[in-house]
């Protein structure tokens, strides 16, 4: 229906916030005889489950801060609601609706170190793993909250499990310094005894420091670095920032940096606890980790391979 969108909106706003309807039908430019008319209608039983299922679809976007697309929102109400909605049809209401997730801005970021305290790139882009502690991945991003014009920084440092995609461990601090990173690294060490997982970062020189490489060595485990200016070698961990900073900064202006913490906080927890994956069966990482470490033969999840890859290597082998 033409006016479908501005209906639905009037219904909303009346019902959650109590607004005039007059009011909105003339911000609107549609007649309060035609609202009425459709908020009357005789509606069909396929459309009554669409409008439940809107106000649904209204209820998530709004509890999770507008960040998901027509398919995790798929995955997360027949998860949670016992259903089995399609997707297209998902899909179909939230453009009814006007609802989309939040959109990410990568940013590049390069890292150079003297050559003569690096490793090699022995992870190779291969973010496969296939048990819990086989592979780490590491790297520190940057934070901004702001005190009127002056603009502070937050520096997190955080580790990452291949298996799961869990945040093995993670610290917050004022200052980017070899401190946050080796911090860092302990916590994971004790959250971790015994774990001898590849590890790698990029060329930053918290991790080309002579006590850090003394640290892993110390603790058995293998040092690989991405290659200069290829932030790709460190794929999930770069992919992990864009989530973080989609799901959560870049929905809010920080002014004080206890609130900044305690955002960083809780959404590390909604990551590794709530944050379901459709890569692992629509579970969160965490009741991933936590399956795999009572066996001796985890379940595996291998990475699907880009369709934009087969599509290239269908057509020139073809």
């Amino acid at each position: 229906m033409r006016f479908e969108f501005k209906y639905l909106t009037i219904q909303h706003f009346h019902k959650e916030k109590h607004w005039s309807i007059r009011w909105m039908c003339r911000q609107l430019n549609i007649s309060k005889a035609a609202y009425y008319q459709w908020l009357h209608r005789t509606v069909p039983k396929a459309e009554q489950e669409n409008l439940q299922l809107a106000e649904l679809i209204r209820e998530y976007d709004e509890k999770f801060n507008h960040i998901l697309g027509y398919r995790r929102m798929t995955v997360w109400i027949n998860h949670f609601n016992g259903t089995c909605y399609s997707k297209n049809r998902i899909h179909r209401i939230m453009k009814v609706l006007n609802i989309h997730s939040v959109i990410r801005r990568k940013q590049k970021k390069y890292a150079y170190s003297s050559p003569e305290a690096t490793a090699e790139n022995v992870l190779k882009r291969d973010f496969n793993a296939t048990k819990p502690n086989e592979k780490w991945v590491t790297d520190v991003t940057e934070f901004k909250w702001y005190e009127g014009p002056i603009v502070h920084k937050m520096y997190l440092s955080a580790i990452l499990d291949l298996y799961d995609r869990s945040v093995v461990a993670y610290v917050l601090s004022k200052r980017n310094d070899s401190k946050l990173v080796f911090e860092t690294f302990e916590r994971a060490i004790a959250e971790n005894p015994g774990a001898k997982p590849l590890f790698h970062s990029d060329r930053g020189f918290q991790y080309t420091s002579k006590v850090f490489q003394m640290k892993l060595q110390k603790q058995g485990m293998e040092q690989s670095m991405s290659r200069v200016g290829r932030c790709i070698d460190n794929g999930p961990t770069e992919g992990f920032w864009g989530i973080i900073k989609a799901e959560m900064f870049n929905l809010h202006k920080f002014t004080d940096e206890a609130s900044l913490r305690a955002a960083i906080n809780q959404y590390i927890h909604f990551y590794n606890y709530e944050r379901l994956q459709e890569r692992f069966g629509n579970r969160a990482p965490m009741e991933v980790r936590a399956a795999a470490l009572k066996t001796d033969s985890p379940a595996q999840y291998p990475i699907p391979e880009n369709k934009r890859i087969l599509k290239y290597k269908a057509k020139f082998a073809a």
